[in-house]
This record gives C-alpha cells, structure tokens and sequence, in this order.
C-alpha cells in the first residue's frame, strides 16, 4: 500500500525568526491606514470567502498586511516570492507562525526551488492569480491550460508584468480577465516614483557605503520608476544622466533638467549606472568594455536580465565578494566592474524594499481588484482592465484622511458648469 504524501504547509527559512518578523510587521503597519481600514471591512463582509488565491510577489512587511488583509478577507491564500533575493525570511516566518498563511519563500532560494515553489503555488488550483512579473501565469498558461477553468482573473502590479500580460492578450492566450493594478494613479504615481526612487537609493548606498553627491549617476530608462530614481540622485547631490529609447521620454528628462546620452557615450562618463526599464541587456559588453575602471552598475527595473550578467561573468578573471550583495569583477584589461544584488531588484537585494506609506496604496489597489473580480465574475470579459477611476480616487481620499490633509469639493454651480457644453468663456 502506497502512503499518501503529506502537503507541505510552508517553506521558510526558520520559524524561530518569527517574534521579530511580527514586530517589524507591527512597525510597518502604523504606516499602511489606508489597507488597514481594508482589513478591517474585510473582517466583516467576507468578500473572498472560499476563494483559493495565490499571491505571488516580495515577501516584505509590506506585503504581510496584504496577505493578512486576504485571509482576513475569507480567502484560501498561498504566498510565494516573486524573486530570489527580496524575501525577508522573519517576516516569512511571522506569516506562517503568528497568522497561519501558508509561505513559500526563503532569501537567496535559486531558480530551481523558485519555480518549485511555482508549482506548489498552482497545486492549490487558485482561483485569483496576485502577479508580480506574470510568471505564475505564464505558468499556467503554458504548461497548465487545464486549470485555466478555475481562474476567476489575475491582478498584476508591475510594468514588465503588464507587458507580458499584453504580448499574452496579443497571442490569443490570455483567456480571463486581468486587473491592471500598475497603471493605476493610486499605485504608479507614488510606488513607481517616489517608492522606487527613495528605495534604490538606500539598497544602493546600504550596499556600497559610497557618498553619491559629486558622482556621475546615469539612469537607464525614463519612466516612472526612472523619473523617481533620477530625481533622489540628484536630491543627494549626483550629476544625473539619462539614457532612454523613447523620444517622448527623453525630451521629457531634458525639461526636467538632466542630460540625456546614449548608453555608448553615458558608459564613458558615469560611476554609477542604474538600470530601471524593465527590458533586456541595457548595459552590455560594448558598455562594459569603456566603463571607468571601478564603476558601480546595479537594476531596479525587474528582472535581472537588464544587465548582461552572463557576458560579464563569462569575460572576468576573477569574480570577488567585496561586501554583502556587492560583487567585482575584475576583467582582463585590468579594470573592475562592480555589480549590486546580483543584478536583481538593488532595493529589495540590498535593503527592505519600498517604504510602507506607498505600499499602503499598491496594496489597497491590489486588495481592491481581487474583490472587484470576484464581484465581476461572469461579467467581466477576458482581457486586462483598469481599476475604476472611483477605487483610485477612494484610496486617494482616504490615504488623505489619514495624513490629515483636507482638500476642496466642487460647489453645485461648478458641477453644473463642468458638465455644460452652452456655457462660454
């Protein structure tokens, strides 16, 4: 007789962190009001009850109050980490010891035991997908179309993720809804540009302890993520380059007063390149090969293919762990190259990520749009859709309550104007 396999329950590094995980999930909270008050609604109505969802993102403090907010809200919820080097393992541990959610995640897990955890994420056959990069789905789709049928929708909160989501929709494969929680003004305005930007930063200089004023600082990619990133560095003193291939973009960081290179030409100026795009071998060899003897290159677009890694691997001499996260390459024309967090997310690698008060947001937005599809389910057609105008403007207006900002309201004779086409000028 063949003994049926037991479900493991969870995969974390070590339930003894949990005590501090708790209180670094505690501390993050007094920042997050707005999810809070999510939480507690949750707590009472239910809206998820019985749904199996999996979330599949940075296993931070942050990200805890999302998930407590979906079990609150009655939903059957996995964790897994949606990169590598981003899980904080006390945090993994709290989840599963102090709120009985179920996580798949340990700090510096390698490939194979990432798509592992995949895999165990998509046995619990969910029926809402949270993404963080579309891999999960991409899984499902490719080599799961069965469960497909269990699929309520996914939501997605990042750019590379909302890109994949569109190259699916363009093949004909994404057949189920997907709520664009990236675009949404509560989530890009304020995670991608001022979450992004301060917290680049910070894994930057936790990692190399380099003072930034009087460098030359080149920021690869001019969107949002890029606009923050380019701005803090030169609120810290850094003369800022862009680089872009966007011609709307590029001018756009000209107004905003910085100068705009090509790579080619930026590789031979800077000390510092942060790579925040979202695409494929931004910096590579050609750009290594000019680079100034030292200079520091690290990505905060998303995956860790924004720098060719392997070319630089395959050409150095030798290969030196300098400090924590922080690696030289030391190549054959004498010179070094100096990469952060293995060239993944430099602010999760490096340090804790985004700070809570624009995750407070994000997460409300994603929170949000899982109940939304359920709400919608049956209504909602294949495809990707934005999160209504009146959710953003909510989390807007209560994330003002609680910084204790008050704002005007359009009197009767504004509306009626406003919405009249007979009323001159």
């Amino acid at each position: 007789m063949v003994a049926t396999p037991v479900r493991i329950q969870y995969e974390v590094k070590d339930l003894a962190l949990a005590a501090q995980g708790k209180q670094r999930i505690q501390w993050a909270g007094r920042e997050m009001p707005v999810l809070r008050q999510i939480q507690e609604r949750f707590l009472q109505e239910k809206p998820l009850d019985g749904i199996r969802l999996v979330a599949c993102c940075h296993v931070t403090t942050e990200t805890a109050h999302l998930a407590i907010a979906l079990k609150n809200a009655g939903a059957n919820a996995v964790l897994i980490a949606s990169n590598p080097l981003s899980t904080q393992d006390d945090v993994a541990a709290s989840l599963v010891a102090d709120f009985g959610i179920p996580v798949f995640a340990q700090k510096g897990e390698d490939a194979q035991t990432y798509n592992r955890h995949i895999q165990i994420a998509l046995d619990h056959r969910p029926n809402i997908i949270i993404d963080d990069g579309s891999d999960v789905v991409a899984t499902l789709i490719q080599q799961r179309p069965h469960q497909i049928a269990d699929l309520i929708g996914t939501t997605e909160e990042t750019t590379t993720g909302i890109v994949r989501l569109r190259a699916m929709l363009n093949d004909g494969v994404l057949t189920f809804p997907a709520m664009n929680v990236n675009d949404a003004d509560t989530k890009h305005f304020f995670d991608n540009r001022y979450g992004t930007g301060q917290s680049t930063l910070d894994g930057i200089i936790r990692a190399t302890n380099i003072l930034l004023a009087g460098k030359t600082i080149v920021v690869a990619g001019y969107g949002w993520c890029g606009k923050g990133t380019a701005l803090r560095a030169r609120g810290l003193g850094g003369n800022v380059v862009v680089t872009e291939v966007d011609p709307i973009r590029a001018i756009e960081a000209v107004m905003d007063g910085f100068r705009v290179l090509p790579m080619a030409e930026a590789a031979t100026q800077g000390d510092l390149f942060i790579t925040v795009t979202g695409n494929k071998h931004v910096i590579r060899p050609e750009h290594f090969a000019i680079m100034k003897d030292g200079a520091i290159v690290c990505n905060s677009g998303h995956f860790d293919i924004e720098i060719d890694l392997k070319s630089l691997h395959e050409s150095a001499l030798s290969i030196q762990d300098v400090r924590p996260f922080t690696q030289e390459y030391h190549l054959p024309s004498g010179k070094s190259i100096v990469v952060l967090g293995e060239g993944r997310l430099v602010n999760l690698a490096a340090a804790e990520g985004h700070p809570s008060a624009v995750m407070d947001m994000s997460f409300a937005n994603q929170a949000l749009a899982c109940e939304y599809l359920v709400n919608y389910k049956g209504v909602l057609k294949p495809g990707i859709h934005s999160i209504p105008a009146s959710v953003d403007q909510d989390i807007a207006r209560l994330k003002l309550q609680a910084m204790g900002v008050a704002i005007d309201s359009l009197t009767p004779a504004q509306i009626q104007y406003m919405n009249s086409w007979t009323s001159g000028t």
